[in-house]
C-alpha cells in the first residue's frame, strides 16, 4: 500500500518531528488516502518491478523513490499488535551522529560526510514480548561473619541464619528481537524502550521508514524470554537478602508461567559505514536516542599522528644531546 496525498498525488510519510502525517510535496498534513498494492512485486504509484527480501514489510521504490508498505506482510498472521511509532526524525538522528563522532581525531575523513549520511535510514524492527507470572520458592542458609581487633586481639563472629522466600511477580513484555539481520546483543543495549508509548498497530506510521516482518515464529524465540525473566527472578531474589557474607541455597523452585505474547515493531536509525571492505553498523534508538556502534580508526591518520609525535620526540631528543654537548 502506498499512502497517497489526497491533495497533490504525492505519497505522504509519517512525519516523527510533527507526530502526524505528512505529504513533502505540498505540505499538507493528514491528507493521506490508502492506495492497495495488486501485486507485491510491483509498486503501487509507478508500477515499476520491487525487490523486496524475504522478510520486508515496508521499503522504498528504487524508481519512483515512494516508500512502500507491503499488505500482506503486515496483516493476517503477520498484523503486529502494537508499534511504537518514531519519536524523532532523521535530522536529529544525524545530529546524534555528530555529537558522538564528530570529535574523533581518527575518525576516516568521510566519515560524518554528507554522501555517506545520506544512508541513515529508519527501520521498524520485529518484536516478541512475552508476559510470565513467576513463583519462586526459595529455601538456603545465609552466613554473616564480623571482624574487630581489640588491643593484640582479633575476634571473628560468625552468625547463620535460615532464609526462606515465596516470591511472586508478573513479567510484562519482555522484548526479543524478531529479526536474524539485527545482532542480538546489540539490540539488547538499545533498550530500554518505553513501552508506555506503544499504540495499537496502524500501517501509516511505517510510512517513510522500512520494515520487517518476524523471521522466526514466537515459540522458537520463547527460551531467551524465558532467560530474561530467570535471570530477573534472581536478581528480585537477591535485594530481599543484602548485607550477608555468602548465601548457600538448599531449595530453589523456580515455575515461570506464560500468560500472553505480543507482536510489536519497534523504531532504530541505523547508519551503515563501509571502510577498508567491512561495514561498520550503528544504531540509534528511535525513541530514546541512545547510540550504538564502534567507529573505524583511520589508519592513514593514525600512522600520521604517530609520526608527528615520534618527529617531535626526535626533534626534542636533538636539541637535548645539542645543549648537553656544549658543557
Amino acid at each position: 500500500m502506498v499512502f497517497q496525498c489526497k491533495n497533490c498525488g504525492g505519497t505522504s510519510i509519517f512525519d516523527p518531528d510533527r507526530q502526524k502525517m505528512y505529504c513533502p510535496y505540498c505540505a499538507s498534513e493528514d491528507s493521506e488516502s490508502i492506495v492497495p498494492e495488486k501485486d507485491i512485486s510491483n509498486c503501487p504509484a509507478c508500477g515499476a518491478p520491487v525487490q523486496i527480501g524475504t522478510h520486508t514489510s515496508a521499503g522504498k521504490c528504487t524508481s519512483c523513490g515512494n516508500y512502500i508498505v507491503f499488505d500482506e506482510r503486515v496483516t493476517g498472521d503477520y498484523e503486529p499488535h502494537l508499534i511504537l511509532p518514531f519519536k524523532f526524525g532523521k535530522k536529529a538522528a544525524l545530529d546524534k551522529l555528530r555529537e558522538e563522532f564528530g570529535k574523533r581525531a581518527f575518525a576516516p575523513s568521510d566519515f560524518l560526510a554528507e554522501s555517506a549520511l545520506n544512508h541513515v535510514e529508519g527501520l521498524y524492527v520485529p518484536f516478541f514480548m512475552y508476559d510470565y507470572h513467576s513463583d519462586y520458592d526459595w529455601a538456603g542458609r545465609a552466613v554473616k561473619i564480623r571482624k574487630w581487633r581489640s588491643g593484640d586481639t582479633e575476634y571473628t563472629e560468625t552468625k547463620t541464619f535460615r532464609l526462606e522466600r515465596d516470591i511472586s511477580v508478573d513479567f510484562e513484555r519482555i522484548p526479543v528481537d524478531a529479526s536474524d539481520a539485527m545482532d542480538d546483543k546489540t539490540m539488547d543495549l538499545l533498550e530500554p524502550y518505553d513501552y508506555k508509548a506503544l499504540e495499537e498497530f496502524k500501517a501509516k506510521y511505517m510510512s517513510g521508514f522500512f520494515g520487517e516482518k518476524y523471521n522466526k515464529p514466537a515459540a522458537e524465540l520463547e527460551p531467551r524470554a524465558h532467560a530474561k525473566a530467570e535471570n530477573d527472578s534472581e536478581e528480585i531474589l537477591k535485594s530481599t537478602m543484602p548485607g550477608y557474607t555468602s548465601i548457600i541455597p538448599e531449595r530453589r523452585n523456580l515455575i515461570l508461567m506464560p500468560k500472553k505474547t505480543h507482536y510489536a515493531l519497534l523504531p532504530v536509525w541505523i547508519y551503515s559505514y563501509f571502510y577498508r571492505g567491512k561495514m561498520y553498523q550503528f544504531h540509534v534508538n528511535g525513541q530514546s536516542g541512545k547510540l550504538i556502534g564502534k567507529m573505524p580508526i583511520s589508519v592513514g591518520k593514525a600512522w600520521g599522528y604517530t609520526a608527528t609525535v615520534f618527529g617531535g620526540v626526535a626533534i626534542i631528543a636533538s636539541l637535548l644531546v645539542r645543549i648537553l654537548g656544549m658543557f
